[in-house]
């Protein structure tokens, strides 16, 4: 555990992994990204989150520059390093520095992203720089609790589920009971080498499919 103390504000970096790169979101990831948010399943994809799907370019666009300069939730664009395309976005939000506590929200990943390496990479670099750059005693993964498969990616990530906050929020005027989870600062070395072991191009076959899954090595 982390001694008590400040933990330092994120700021607009880029965190470079072998599947992927997390950039500051910005304008010109808007047409990859509004192509990665389309797609007839679209609107069961964005059930759970604040922000509804595009309708068009022009919508991606608004919605971009709305957050452009936030620090609070500080977006972040994934981009596949070979081609600069963005599959998909995440902050950094609820952002607490002077109590060490900070959590990774309003993820899309898209279809070309989700359940691949790529995720999964998404998150260890996240995890990485919030503990070892930034100094954070705690990362949280917060969801509605009917949000089964963000349930499920939480635990799978190593997140360890903390109970439910019964009537915590009104999203799109429906009630939202709230499932947290959270790693600790202490919890991380062990999780990061799993982290760490899983990437290894050693546990892919030729065809990219892992040979064990991310649970066995964070012992899950």
């Amino acid at each position: 555990m982390r001694p008590p103390g400040p933990a330092r504000p994120p700021q607009p970096v880029v965190l470079t992994g072998r599947h992927v790169r997390l950039e500051p979101l910005a304008p010109g990831h808007a047409a990859d990204l509004y192509r990665a948010s389309s797609g007839p399943d679209i609107a069961e994809k964005f059930r759970y989150l604040f922000d509804l799907p595009p309708t068009d370019l022009g919508a991606m666009q608004a919605w971009i520059a709305l957050q452009a300069g936030r620090t609070d939730p500080m977006t972040f664009a994934a981009v596949e390093p070979q081609s600069g395309r963005c599959l998909g976005r995440q902050a950094l939000m609820r952002i607490v520095p002077e109590h060490g506590v900070i959590e990774i929200g309003s993820i899309y990943w898209g279809p070309d992203m989700a359940r691949t390496p790529r995720a999964t990479e998404a998150l260890y670099l996240f995890a990485r720089h919030v503990f070892e750059d930034l100094g954070y005693r705690r990362f949280e993964w917060k969801c509605d609790s009917a949000n089964l498969p963000s349930r499920r990616a939480a635990q799978r990530f190593g997140f360890q589920f903390e109970g439910v906050f019964r009537q915590h929020m009104i999203i799109r005027g429906a009630n939202r009971d709230t499932a947290w989870f959270a790693m600790l600062d202490g919890e991380w070395p062990a999780l990061k080498a799993g982290y760490e072991a899983w990437l290894d191009p050693a546990n892919f076959d030729a065809k990219g499919v892992q040979k064990r899954p991310l649970e066995a090595f964070l012992g899950g």
